[in-house]
């Protein structure tokens, strides 16, 4: 069961953090772009409330939560009620999926990258960006997850789960990308994107099929 219960019901508390963060926000959106090759056709896969398809040019999203996709709508995001473990498309649709911040609310991570691969086309890309749970920022949002509206049953994941989960789903040549250097969400600024992993908080991960 998709856990959406807190965002149905908190939609605009949700919707105005990247307001009220908006470095950390801005340096997510900036590292995740590096990825993407925004000529293709694809799809954002936990929409939300369109905070990253809109102004990445991805034209549709899918999301459990409606109230969510509303506000993406209004953003210019033809919007689909769905879960990823059970994608409503056809085989070999898509040059890319995007996934944001998602994964540590998936009830089946292992299924839901499956169905990733199954709606790509042959050498389409898979971009996911997450809170490393191995980092300083990951680690803090583990400890005080049970004070959080939304990451309460939220499960965070190393770099190296990730991985190997888009390796079971036969995912290969992967590309990484990292920012947040500083812990906490009091930036003072944009944060720089670096190559790898394993120093900033958020990672992006693309896979090839």
């Amino acid at each position: 069961m998709a856990k959406i219960k807190p965002f149905e019901s908190n939609v605009l508390k949700y919707d105005e953090w990247f307001d009220k963060n908006i470095f950390i926000y801005e340096s997510e959106f900036r590292a995740v772009k590096t990825l993407l090759n925004k000529d293709k056709t694809g799809i954002e896969v936990g929409v939300g409330s369109g905070r990253f398809a809109a102004p990445l040019g991805i034209k549709l999203g899918l999301d459990p939560s409606r109230k969510m996709g509303k506000i993406a709508e209004k953003r210019g995001v033809r919007f689909i009620e769905g879960v990823v473990e059970s994608l409503p498309f056809e085989d070999s649709q898509f040059d890319f999926v995007l996934m944001v911040t998602t994964i540590c609310f998936l009830d089946d991570v292992e299924k839901a990258f499956k169905e990733v691969y199954r709606v790509l086309k042959l050498k389409g890309y898979f971009i996911i960006g997450f809170i490393d749970a191995e980092s300083p920022m990951g680690k803090l949002y583990e400890k005080h997850k049970n004070e959080s509206t939304f990451y309460k049953k939220a499960t965070f994941y190393s770099v190296k789960k990730v991985v190997s989960y888009m390796e079971k789903a036969h995912f290969r040549d992967f590309s990484f990308r990292q920012t947040l250097f500083q812990v906490g969400e009091e930036l003072k600024d944009v944060e720089p994107v670096k190559n790898g992993y394993g120093e900033g908080s958020f990672v992006v991960v693309r896979g090839v099929k």
